[in-house]
């Protein structure tokens, strides 16, 4: 290495077939993607590093910072390949995982498949205590019976365990106490307490919450530690923070303690990304797009903020519907997540019909294109077959593909049930993959109160800009916007994300008698654990803070987020509270209850780095493109016959030119499509624009 920049960031976004892999130096970025190795996930993040690294010409001592997200505790959790785990609860409600709901989500179906607990019945023990929901003591924990559980959790050779007790959101003295007591004589096993974790009302979603974070924290522990030694041992001595699922950063401490906090930290990334580029241009109303390899993911923005939740499924059994799979009480950036990615396998099922995902072919064995051993049929094999990708151009031209490999694979698995030609079948498998990401959109959409069609699209990871387009025509959309490194945005969006953490306790309270004393208090001690987490991520940095609550009318069943005042509460902002939550609740339903009572369940707080200010670059003059590099034969169905299209290399184009599709412009991690009827021009920022050219 010749020379050493002043001072580099990276940013490594693990996904389900590539791990990518950003380094921000000197104003220029570098990219790469690898392939995930999913034994040994660090293998190829410490790999990617190495390539960009030895690209830029950068010392990695001049790295001061690495961002870094992913989805492997979203994995180990829906493929079961998470610790043995045990649950110690409140004697008489062993069996709260497994009931769950009173609530079915399919009512009508009798074979109704329910998630399976993490943690099976048999490593599921209770212990006498209970305190009551104000936190009053009413059973004193048994110690002596805590203690004569320890021998068998080690004949069962459990190796994390989850505390969960009634209402310990309201007094967690008994977890607390009994942490250290197993601690003691379980120095070996991971012990997670529900009241750190997720100290909320409702005891179903706060024990699957500390189970599932019981259930990946051990192999999430060991793989974070693996990550941060094998970054010192490439002479990476700066921080390393963590990317979480609500748009924020964290340190590597606060991930190896609670893990669960990272479940969507990739496509959290993307959403921020969408954001900042919302942002950049202006733009309102924004739907982003961010397909990968195994999943695509699907958010609104709206006035430039991401819709945020506190709930999140995971191992959903029925696609599409709510409570059908494992709730998580966490800080989320909602959004749909389907398993459509360049990956997803695509089949005939016993009707005839052409079927896609959501199980996927990753990283190994990949698609067949690959020539990894995969026979499988996938999306990537499809837009293979019909000319969208250069076989020579694919991964920057690392991993060759096999064009023959792809159309063999479609013809057995879509082409001979259906006696059509491998491209036929490629067109209807990407026919069945851009629907199932359009209704996703809409019933997202509309569950919101929007119309997809007023929005325009940003789209981003290595396949959604060969889909946006027909996505678009799908949805009436008629703006889409591919960033620059569009097929590395999730990790881009990491470089551009806030240190944040929030903290949340419920502390139920009718809002005519609040306990302001006891809110204060609790206030100030959730403000003072935020701003240590973010303190050690960004030390010396200006930090702000924002408060809400969770309201609601009493004996509803969820709760409206109310914004707070950042000053210690007092009797005087009780009817700014009311009338708060009345605009809020009018806001959605259209009326207010006004003799009904109102009560504020829960309390959040919020601790950031304030955002990077948008960098708007204005409208470039035009400018003539310049010739294709290449021309491209790109299947037309209405034909069932190749046309050849104009292929441009998207380094070659500068801001201000413009093209008309239909064509191809590619660059080194992903291939963008301009549909017939769309025309493409580059921003000032360099992103690519493509607009519908017809009425």
């Amino acid at each position: 290495m010749t020379s050493q920049r002043d001072s580099a960031r990276l940013a490594i976004d693990i996904g389900g077939t590539f791990t990518d892999v950003v380094l921000e130096a000197a104003g220029e970025r570098r990219t790469t993607k690898v392939l995930t190795t999913p034994a040994a996930p660090e293998r190829a993040v410490l790999d990617g590093i190495s390539e960009v690294l030895a690209a830029a010409d950068v010392a990695a001592a001049a790295v001061e910072l690495v961002l870094h997200g992913t989805t492997l505790a979203t994995n180990a959790i829906i493929e079961r390949k998470g610790a043995r785990t045990a649950l110690v609860t409140t004697e008489g409600f062993r069996d709260v995982v497994a009931i769950g709901y009173e609530s079915r989500y399919d009512q009508y179906d009798v074979m109704i498949q329910k998630v399976t607990p993490l943690v099976p019945r048999h490593l599921r023990h209770t212990v006498a205590e209970r305190v009551d929901v104000a936190g009053r003591v009413i059973r004193d924990l048994d110690e002596d019976g805590l203690r004569a559980l320890a021998p068998t959790l080690r004949e069962q050779n459990v190796e994390s365990l989850a505390v969960g007790f009634l209402h310990a959101y309201a007094n967690p003295d008994h977890e607390q106490r009994a942490g250290e007591i197993l601690a003691e004589l379980l120095p070996d096993v991971s012990i997670t307490l529900s009241s750190e974790v997720c100290p909320e009302v409702r005891e179903y979603e706060r024990l699957t919450t500390a189970t599932a974070n019981a259930y990946v924290r051990p192999m999430m522990d060991a793989y974070l530690k693996r990550l941060d030694a094998g970054l010192r041992q490439l002479g990476l001595g700066c921080p390393l923070l963590m990317m979480t699922s609500g748009g924020g950063l964290t340190t590597l401490q606060t991930a190896r303690r609670q893990p669960i906090r990272l479940v969507e930290s990739g496509p959290a990334g993307g959403a921020i990304l969408a954001r900042e580029i919302a942002r950049e241009l202006d733009l309102d109303k924004v739907i982003s797009f961010d397909m990968g390899g195994t999943t695509a993911k699907i958010c609104l923005i709206e006035d430039f903020a991401p819709q945020k939740a506190r709930e999140f499924e995971v191992d959903r059994q029925a696609r599409f519907m709510k409570g059908s799979g494992l709730p998580l009480r966490i800080p989320v950036i909602e959004m749909v997540e389907i398993g459509a990615g360049g990956g997803s396998i695509a089949r005939v099922d016993a009707l005839n019909r052409i079927t896609v995902g959501p199980d996927s072919a990753g990283a190994d064995p990949g698609p067949a294109a690959y020539g990894h051993g995969g026979e499988a049929a996938t999306v990537t094999d499809a837009d293979i077959a019909l000319g969208r990708i250069d076989p020579g151009r694919f991964a920057g031209g690392k991993l060759a593909l096999d064009t023959d490999r792809a159309k063999q694979a479609l013809t057995a698995a879509v082409g001979a049930p259906l006696d059509l030609s491998a491209e036929l079948a490629a067109f209807g498998v990407g026919e069945m993959i851009d629907e199932t990401m359009a209704n996703a959109a809409r019933v997202h959409a509309v569950e919101l109160g929007h119309n997809a069609a007023d929005h325009d699209q940003i789209a981003f990871g290595g396949a959604a800009p060969l889909h946006a387009g027909r996505l678009a025509q799908k949805l009436g959309i008629r703006r889409i916007i591919v960033p620059t490194h569009a097929g590395v945005g999730s990790a881009v969006g990491f470089l551009r994300a806030p240190v944040s953490y929030e903290v949340v306790r419920s502390l139920p309270s009718s809002l005519r008698d609040l306990d302001f004393t006891r809110i204060n208090a609790a206030m100030q001690a959730m403000s003072d654990e935020a701003h240590g987490v973010v303190a050690a991520g960004a030390p010396g940095v200006p930090i702000k803070e924002h408060r809400s609550a969770f309201m609601r009318y009493r004996g509803q069943g969820h709760e409206i987020v109310v914004d707070l005042p950042g000053h210690d509460l007092t009797a005087a902002d009780a009817a700014a509270l009311k009338q708060a939550y009345d605009d809020a609740y009018a806001a959605l339903y259209k009326r207010t209850l006004p003799n009904a009572e109102i009560e504020v369940l829960t309390w959040a707080l919020t601790a950031s780095t304030a955002p990077p200010e948008p960098a708007r670059a204005g409208t470039p003059p035009p400018r003539e493109a310049p010739p294709p590099s290449a021309q491209r034969d790109l299947f037309d169905a209405e034909t069932d016959s190749f046309r050849q299209v104009a292929l441009y290399w998207r380094p070659d184009l500068a801001p201000g030119m413009s093209l008309a599709g239909p064509a191809l412009i590619a660059e080194d991690e992903t291939s963008s499509f301009v549909p017939e009827g769309f025309s493409a021009r580059i921003g000032g920022a360099g992103h690519i624009i493509i607009e519908r050219s017809d009425p």
